[in-house]
């Protein structure tokens, strides 16, 4: 089968596609390898990517309608996973064009042209941002999600109302996924994990919000892999689902995870809350076990010594 992922040379897109490789499906990757975060960090995925035969690529911004289609022209995708997106929920409220220019923008280009091409059924990337300060907890997919926080939430929304909408009028098949805070090596340098890990070996005091009292499901790379890989496969016809770990963990335990492991001590600058943040998230994730066989095993305590060990030997 031929699968075009977008956002491949992304911390996600790159694990999706190591993944759909290994299994010898036919992987074409675009991604537009943008500075948001370093472009080295992006470029070093793709070249492992690259080493695998049944791997292409293109360079190619969402937001260009021409360039998408011709790619979508000469490559016949069966299938589609869009992950590429602008991210960050701090970076919103700083650049908003860039969240409607690739995260809107962008998406409609893709619904479109999945649409036009006749592809069996589109996979895409949410968010738990979605759920913005709703106090129901644990966040579940039955929840009503009218008020995100921040800028990157509403167009994640926005990705779900236009993919409903292209399913009720073309009958294209579409799965949204709602990502609980993703870690894991090859993670992004944007992520608390990343500028805590980087912080602390260099003996400098890591940024901490609301003076601490923050809580997160964290959710490790291979079990979101999983989870998406399913979705691919099961192809349903309209849904949305939450990956995440089923776990709310303190962010002081994540941070004693990462001195264990380090040796060291951490310097904290304990700050206040930060616009667009919120204290908690916690994926319900009894709908994704049910239809996708969905099961995430990966603690924190196992995860991370992941993560560390990778940093390490990436940053020498």
């Amino acid at each position: 089968m031929k699968i075009l992922v977008t956002g491949s040379a992304g911390f996600i897109g790159y694990h999706l596609c190591q993944s759909l490789l290994i299994d010898e499906f036919d992987v074409l990757g675009i991604d537009s390898l943008n500075d948001y975060y370093s472009p080295e960090l992006k470029m070093s995925r793709l070249r492992n990517l690259k080493t695998k035969s049944n791997f292409s690529f293109e360079k190619c911004d969402l937001s260009d309608y021409g360039s998408l289609e011709k790619i979508f022209k000469k490559f016949k995708p069966e299938k589609v996973v869009n992950l590429a997106a602008q991210a960050g929920v701090r970076y919103s409220i700083e650049n908003p064009f860039a969240y409607i220019n690739s995260n809107i923008t962008g998406f409609v280009n893709i619904v479109e042209l999945c649409v036009k091409y006749k592809i069996e059924g589109l996979t895409y990337a949410s968010s738990s941002s979605v759920y913005g300060g709703n106090s129901k907890i644990p966040f579940s997919t039955k929840n009503r999600v009218a008020k995100p926080l921040a800028l990157y939430g509403v167009t994640k929304r926005t990705n779900e109302l236009i993919a409903y909408s292209y399913n009720h009028l073309y009958g294209l098949n579409t799965t949204g996924l709602r990502f609980f805070t993703v870690y894991g090596p090859w993670g992004r340098p944007d992520m608390a994990l990343y500028i805590f890990t980087k912080k602390i070996l260099n003996n400098e005091p890591i940024p901490v919000f609301n003076n601490g009292k923050m809580k997160r499901d964290f959710t490790y790379i291979d079990d979101i892999i999983s989870g998406t890989r399913n979705a691919i496969d099961k192809n349903y016809n309209y849904e949305i689902f939450n990956l995440g770990n089923h776990k709310s963990e303190e962010l002081k335990d994540m941070i004693a995870i990462i001195e264990r492991n380090l040796g060291k001590k951490a310097i904290i600058d304990f700050l206040p809350m930060q616009p667009g943040d919120v204290k908690e998230s916690f994926a319900d994730i009894d709908y994704s076990m049910k239809m996708l066989n969905f099961d995430p095993k990966t603690s924190i305590e196992t995860g991370i010594p992941k993560f560390i060990k990778w940093y390490k030997e990436y940053h020498k």
